[in-house]
């Protein structure tokens, strides 16, 4: 076996350990705050899971005491492959578990998937990474393969509306440590993470106005992000001296 693939099998192996410890404890972990759907209703239509809160709510609700692992597995998914836009997961998450487990779950989610997405982009090298990153992203961020600042990396993972799943691929190429990464991302993903959770919490609870709140001041965040995407970006490359 090529030293690549030792790698990659053994990282495997982690993984799988990890997902059997999370589904062996998920059962002691709090549950979901109220059944809404019998178990089974959601199966027959997996696609519409990923792309309607209320759907991928009821979903995990009928999952009993596996269902804080398959969440926690979908925001790692959202994060290797995007298929869950994490706006969504995220919100689910404080809806069906409320702010504080819901927030904890999503955090380590969010943790195990960046893990894995930086261990392939270690592994597997650039071509891997050129199937899941767009040219255009690897072009305009690529200076941080070279030279990836800690506290720049931070800064983009802190950003609302920064393709901070691409990110890890990314720094994956790079020659920062796995130790300074999950630092980084960690912490750098805290604040939108608690932002989307509340607001799925407040909802739960019915507390419309708090949720409204909580809407619009993140989509007032994202706004402003993209709006000075260039000048942001710009600052950042000036920044590592490109």
């Amino acid at each position: 076996m090529t030293n690549p693939r030792r790698q990659l099998a053994i990282r495997g192996v982690i993984f799988l350990v990890l997902v059997a410890l999370l589904f062996t404890f998920s059962r002691y972990i709090p549950q979901p705050l109220s059944a809404l759907a019998p178990a089974g209703e959601e199966w027959d239509d997996f696609e519409g899971i990923y792309s309607s809160s209320d759907k991928l709510s009821r979903f995990l609700e009928a999952l009993g005491p596996y269902s804080p692992a398959v969440f926690v597995l979908f925001q790692a998914l959202q994060v290797i492959a995007a298929p869950f836009p994490g706006e969504l997961t995220g919100v689910v998450g404080g809806y069906v578990y409320g702010e504080k487990i819901g927030f904890l779950l999503s955090t380590l989610g969010l943790t195990l998937g960046s893990w894995v997405a930086f261990e392939l982009a270690s592994v597997l090298g650039r071509p891997f990474v050129e199937r899941f990153v767009s040219a255009d992203v690897l072009h305009k961020f690529d200076f941080l393969t070279t030279n990836a600042g800690a506290a720049i990396c931070f800064l983009l993972f802190l950003l609302p509306g920064f393709p901070k799943d691409y990110l890890c691929y990314l720094l994956g190429l790079s020659r920062m440590t796995l130790r300074t990464f999950l630092i980084v991302s960690i912490i750098g993903r805290i604040p939108g993470t608690y932002l989307l959770t509340i607001q799925g919490a407040s909802i739960r609870n019915q507390q419309y106005l708090a949720a409204a709140i909580f809407a619009v001041l993140t989509a007032a965040i994202l706004l402003v992000a993209y709006l000075y995407r260039g000048q942001i970006y710009d600052w950042i490359k000036h920044r590592h001296g490109t």
